[in-house]
């Protein structure tokens, strides 16, 4: 497949979109955390995912991840 789109990519807004919906999921992993929000901006060029958490002791926590596809290399 070849990427004609990098702003965002089709690639970055499915990942951005499959780790929001793995909320529970990546919870459940945590051993002292617990995700409380997620927050997902997919019209940003570089996708941006912002996950609140809330640890043992009831401080929150932030935690950014911004997605970013290289260009393809033919």
């Amino acid at each position: 497949m070849k990427t004609t789109s990098y702003n965002p990519s089709t690639i970055e807004v499915d990942i951005a979109n499959i780790i929001t919906k793995m909320k529970e999921t990546i919870s459940s992993q945590m051993t002292d955390m617990e995700i409380v929000h997620i927050e997902n901006n997919i019209t940003q060029d570089n996708p941006l995912v912002r996950i609140q958490l809330v640890d043992n002791d009831g401080d929150p926590h932030e935690v950014v991840l911004k997605i970013i596809q290289v260009p393809d290399k033919f």
